[in-house]
């Protein structure tokens, strides 16, 4: 590994040579900027390694053990015969060309142009078929959760992330296995001197891994378009203005001068304030409703309204910086918390954009984000650095006076041309957003008997445990085992996007039957032993995931491969266990951050359930949403009773039958 040689050769001569002073600056340019990395933002950029392509053997072998607890005997048998058939015959040789196609896109992954090609391509609306939410925690000083002094520090702190990254001055991502030793400023002074082709290694020697930074531009100034079969996303980093919708009508105002500073935090406030104090009505046919469309239909009626003199309105959208949407109502409880931030009115939102930053009438803060341009690594980072600068550095407080500005003439608000075909549209469009939203239930748990720091004392996976009790809550509730999806981010690697960890296994199978059907005829020892199992089972699989040994990713490029070539699909994918697996009942993501307050998505299939969960230091949280064909509620209850019942085992109790 010659990065390796030369990367820590170069620590041990920079190491020698001594700290180094970073650059200072000036404290006017400091209000510009989040942070001053000394390490350039891409710096390990060129360096990071390539995501694999398992080897085909690998591929079968872990998809055959995800089958195995969903199949019986003489349906595994079929599976089992037909991949092994594809792995000697088709397989073999679609695996030998994904290879080499690899080998001559060496600047990108395998998975980066159909996975694109899988959202771009995706005819259904992206409202609670692809965004998910993410809300922010309120600002510890109660004071600050105003609507107006939110919203203008939370867009000044989101110009300064977009500044700090454009200038190469935002931290670069990396994941610190040892952080004593790689986040230090020592380490900093070093690694910024190596060269950016063999920086990873450097990094990699203490023990930290840099992180894919290649979605972040998309951020700003970004949309997706709809198109007829396939959508684009477009991106003209020039605009500099930012978009703001408060009851279904679309404002626009520059927030970057023409020397590229960003504009006065005070005038951002005035501008605002006028926005909040506009009385216009609400639109008769809000156009809001349109990106929540079928993918074609809206298409259609977007060249409508192109074809109808809406360009210019429509360029000032597609290009903003942005989009802040400014709610009229404040937030009820979690549950409509949850519903405002997924999908809201319909009428006062953008899903097109690549995140909509929305703040209710309470200063209640979240995301929505648009999810083919990236994933939520990126969004996360974004999250907690707008979270992080508007609550320690705020750039107003509720002393703070707007400046005396004409935002009459700075605020423009967009006016669409409409006919009766766009009319008829909109209306269509509301009728089937308002029946959709009106078929998902969400709710919520949370159970507070423990959490991470119990179970890590017990020397077991909280992510494993959290996963075992969907498994067991789901057999306890339907008496099934069914297609679980777990995302995982392999942003280790260069333009990697995600693994599916499958959390179903003979292990978890094995495990719930034991405490749904026979706690009574299992010591506590040996339903102590089933738990680890799972746990150390579970705990493989999320390695081989991040590692991009998952075998997912893999068969669904060796797919696209196919039918990109016109290749006949292979019996394989044809095979009814195929796409049994592939149809996620359980689709599952967590995350946990200071900034963040809760995360939820919609069902990814209709008799599905959508779980977003948390697993804090003495709680765990479940925000679960479906269709009429699940009950939530029921399956929230489930988890809980799964949840007690582990934690009773793991504290040496008995359980009931």
């Amino acid at each position: 590994m010659t990065g390796v040689m030369a990367a820590r050769q170069l620590l041990l001569r920079r190491a020698a040579a001594g700290p180094r002073w970073r650059r200072g600056y000036s404290s006017a340019g400091a209000a510009e900027y989040l942070h001053r990395s000394i390490v350039p933002t891409m710096h390990y950029q060129k360096s990071l390694p390539r995501l694999p392509i398992p080897k085909l053997e690998d591929t079968i072998k872990r998809y055959l053990n995800a089958q195995k607890p969903l199949l019986n005997d003489d349906q595994f048998r079929k599976t089992e015969e037909l991949a092994h058939r594809f792995e000697k015959g088709i397989g073999k040789e679609l695996h030998e060309q994904l290879v080499a196609q690899d080998n001559q896109n060496k600047h990108t992954s395998y998975i980066t142009g159909p996975w694109f090609d899988m959202y771009l391509e995706a005819r259904e609306p992206i409202v609670l078929n692809f965004n998910p939410f993410m809300s922010f925690n309120p600002d510890p000083k109660a004071e600050y959760n105003d609507q107006l002094i939110r919203a203008t520090n939370m867009t000044v702190s989101a110009l300064r992330f977009m500044k700090t990254f454009r200038a190469g001055y935002l931290e670069p991502e990396v994941f610190h296995l040892n952080p004593e030793k790689s986040d230090t400023q020592i380490f900093k002074n070093i690694i910024r001197f190596v060269p950016s082709s063999i920086s990873w290694f450097g990094a990699y020697l203490v023990n930290a891994y840099p992180l894919d930074m290649s979605q972040y531009f998309r951020l700003f100034n970004s949309t997706r378009l709809p198109k007829l079969h396939k959508d684009e996303l477009y991106t003209d980093e020039k605009a500099k203005h930012l978009l703001v919708l408060r009851n279904g009508n679309f404002y626009v105002f520059d927030v970057i001068d023409r020397d590229g500073n960003t504009l006065k935090p005070s005038e951002i406030q005035a501008h605002l304030k006028y926005i909040l104090s506009d009385t216009s009505p609400a639109p008769a046919f809000p156009l809001g409703y349109l990106p929540s469309e079928n993918r074609d239909t809206w298409a259609s009626l977007r060249k409508n309204l192109l074809d109808n003199g809406n360009a210019e309105a429509l360029h000032k959208v597609d290009s903003a910086l942005f989009c802040l949407s400014l709610d009229d109502f404040p937030i009820k409880d979690l549950v409509h918390l949850s519903r405002t931030m997924l999908h809201g009115d319909g009428a006062n939102r953008w899903f097109d954009k690549s995140f909509t930053l929305i703040i209710t009438k309470d200063g209640t803060a979240g995301i929505n984000f648009e999810h083919s341009w990236g994933d939520g690594v990126a969004v996360l980072r974004f999250q907690n650095e707008v979270f992080k600068d508007s609550t320690k550095a705020p750039a107003i407080s509720p002393q703070s006076q707007p400046a005396s500005v004409d935002s009459s003439t700075a605020v423009q608000k967009l006016d669409f041309k409409l006919n009766d075909a766009l009319k008829a549209g909109i209306i269509k469009a509301k009728q089937k957003f308002d029946a959709t939203v009106e078929a998902l239930s969400l709710d919520m748990m949370q159970f507070n008997e423990g959490g991470k720091n119990l179970l890590k004392q017990k020397k077991v996976s909280p992510d494993a445990v959290a996963q075992l009790a969907f498994q067991m809550a789901f057999l306890r509730q339907y008496n099934q085992t069914v297609a679980t999806y777990e995302s995982c981010s392999t942003a280790a690697f260069k333009h990697g996007r995600t693994e599916t960890i499958r959390p179903a296994s003979v292990h978890t199978k094995k495990c719930s039957e034991a405490f749904v059907r026979e706690p009574s005829k299992h010591s506590t020892e040996e339903l102590q032993e089933l738990i680890m199992e799972c746990s150390k089972y579970h705990g493989r699989l999320t390695k081989e995931a991040a590692m991009g040994q998952g075998f997912d990713r893999h068969l669904f490029g060796l797919r696209h491969l196919a039918l990109s070539k016109g290749i006949a699909l292979p019996d394989f994918y044809q095979d009814q266990a195929y796409a049994q697996l592939n149809h996620n009942i359980i689709s599952t993501s967590t995350l946990v951050s200071p900034a963040v307050q809760l995360g939820g998505f919609g069902p990814v299939v209709s008799d599905g359930f959508g779980v977003g969960y948390q697993v804090q230091d003495d709680w765990i949280g479940c925000n679960v949403s479906s269709y009429p064909a699940r009950d939530g509620k029921e399956y929230l209850q489930c988890i809980y009773k799964s949840l007690e019942d582990i934690f009773n085992v793991l504290k040496g109790k008995k359980i009931g039958s």
